[in-house]
């Protein structure tokens, strides 16, 4: 059993756990040097991945009227040379 528990926590539980505690103390500090706290923490990260979302579509929103714009030329241009006989 004590085998079994080394392999899975990949050392002596004791050890790792005050691995854990000292990262955790760490990046905890970082965080909160951040103004991240436990209960701000989930509302950033959604605020974060709405913004974005937002950021991609835009990006898509722009890509599309680039394409329009563009079909607004090349459309006309490639209806004549296919009725003139040269798209061929």
């Amino acid at each position: 059993m004590g085998a079994a528990l080394q392999r899975f926590f990949g050392g002596s539980p004791l050890a790792v756990l005050f691995k854990l505690l000292f990262l955790s103390l760490v990046i905890g500090a970082i965080m909160a040097g951040f103004g991240f706290t436990p209960m701000t923490l989930p509302s950033r990260i959604m605020a974060a991945a709405r913004s974005l979302a937002n950021l991609g579509f835009g990006a898509f929103r722009n890509v599309g009227a680039y394409i329009l714009t563009g079909a607004i030329v090349v459309i006309p241009i490639w209806l004549l040379m296919r009725f003139m006989g040269k798209g061929r």
